[in-house]
């Protein structure tokens, strides 16, 4: 696997072969850091963080695997950074470009990766758009594989709004790597069609199936992996919750889901996660619409199926993978 001087922007760029090496090397960087063997490989480097959306599992990743690395890194918070502002992202990534070996972006719209990377000179990773979230992806892959041994197979299931960066992205990477994906809500909340179509054509190549659905007890039963997310996404209105409480709250992940699904299923959420009251965002909308959790509940949240947290640590190893394989360490 060669991956050097290429940027990471969507998983549709990458080969089943690549993203199992990525995730191969993730689980490599995972044992060593386990067992204290440094990886500062890449000392002498720099790597430049913007982030137009605040962010907590991504930053600490991506700083603390570039630390790992050897390398010395710049936050750019959403105050900090003039890009799309007083400077064009073109300018920014020329500027930028000339004074670090990589750069990581995260916010709104993927044709800014898209132009980043276009611009640098140098590999940009894509932390977060509107549209795909791969680094998050490959995290996910690396759990389910420690949970099933395997990826090939597994039947993973994604729960409400399926038509932003978690859908998109969990269908592109289930169908590159022979996973069965379904997703689950009312069909206006169904991911785009030619990006169905598209991912119908890697899932032929590999042997998956691709799945729209609004029934949840057919959707769930006998799942692998059962997926979902906050049902407002950053930078969405407010007004938005009253619909996406009303539409999904059929579609939360409760403990009968998960019975559904079965003893072998596991459960994984990027986080945040509204699954009970003890943020402002929460207490708010629970005090609101008379709610005491929202896409999760707290038993399956708290319970031996939930893998959120092994799959949030997973976040700095594959990310890690995606920095030294792209950097050439």
């Amino acid at each position: 696997m060669n991956l050097k001087g290429r940027s990471f922007l969507t998983l549709k760029d990458f080969t089943p072969e690549e993203i199992g090496g990525l995730l191969d090397l993730a689980a490599e960087y995972k044992e060593k850091k386990k067992k204290g063997i440094p990886v500062d490989t890449l000392r002498g480097k720099n790597v430049a963080l913007i982030f137009e959306k605040n962010s907590t599992r991504t930053r600490c990743s991506f700083e603390v695997a570039a630390h790992d690395l050897g390398m010395g890194c710049t936050y750019l918070d959403p105050k900090s950074s003039q890009i799309g502002k007083k400077e064009s992202i073109e300018d920014t990534a020329k500027v930028l470009g000339s004074m670090y070996e990589g750069i990581e972006y995260r916010g709104y719209g993927q044709e800014i990766v898209e132009e980043l990377a276009a611009y640098a000179g140098v590999p940009v990773w894509n932390g977060l758009t509107n549209e795909y979230h791969p680094t998050q992806m490959l995290a996910d892959m690396l759990t389910i594989r420690e949970n099933f041994g395997r990826l090939a197979g597994i039947k993973l299931v994604y729960l409400g709004d399926a038509r932003y960066n978690m859908g998109n992205s969990y269908m592109i990477a289930c169908s590159k790597m022979g996973m069965d994906f379904v997703a689950c809500a009312p069909a206006k909340y169904f991911p785009d069609e030619r990006l169905v179509e598209q991912c119908r054509g890697y899932a032929e190549a590999s042997g998956s199936t691709i799945t729209l659905t609004e029934d949840v007890w057919e959707a769930t039963k006998d799942a692998d992996v059962i997926c979902t997310d906050v049902w407002v996404s950053m930078g969405e209105p407010d007004e938005v919750w009253a619909e996406r409480i009303h539409d999904l709250t059929p579609y939360k992940v409760t403990s009968d889901v998960m019975k559904n699904a079965g003893e072998q299923a596991i459960f994984l959420h990027c986080l945040p996660s509204f699954h009970d009251l003890k943020t402002e965002i929460g207490k708010e909308m629970g005090e609101r619409f008379q709610l005491t959790d929202m896409e999760v509940t707290d038993e399956v949240f708290r319970s031996p199926q939930s893998k959120v947290f092994q799959e949030a640590e997973n976040r700095m190893h594959t990310i890690k993978a995606v920095m030294a394989a792209t950097l050439g360490a």
